[in-house]
């Protein structure tokens, strides 16, 4: 693998996260050799991340590359699309607004006058 990721010169930081999670796909199928293993096995690794190690989205989305590659490239194993994982979601951002009293709350625990935080220096 090492080598056909030198091959096409891949960064040595790619190559590292390669090896990482070729490794927790080799363990978490106990230790069977990637040749014995197909798209069944790269899905249900894919959907353990997201359901039970609750990864990231973005450690999701980095994830299936490496034994994607590793199948394709080392392997010459033709992988169909993974439509069945399960994929990890995304934290909705709301933005945190505080109300006028809320904000007025907070200048009073501050202490001092509200006109000397208010103006400018």
């Amino acid at each position: 693998m090492r080598e056909a990721i030198r091959r096409r010169n891949y960064s040595r930081r790619t190559e590292q996260s390669y090896w990482y999670w070729i490794r927790w796909f080799i363990r978490f199928h106990d230790m069977r050799h990637p040749a014995e293993m197909g798209a069944d096995e790269v899905q249900s690794f894919l959907s353990w991340l997201a359901a039970e190690r609750d990864v990231a989205a973005a450690t999701q989305n980095q994830a299936p590359h490496a034994p994607l590659f590793l199948c394709k490239r080392v392997l010459a194993q033709d992988l169909p699309w993974l439509d069945g994982v399960v994929r990890a979601e995304r934290p909705a951002r709301m933005p945190t607004v505080l109300t006028e009293e809320e904000v007025a709350r907070l200048f009073d625990r501050l202490g001092g006058a509200r006109g000397d935080i208010l103006s400018p220096p």
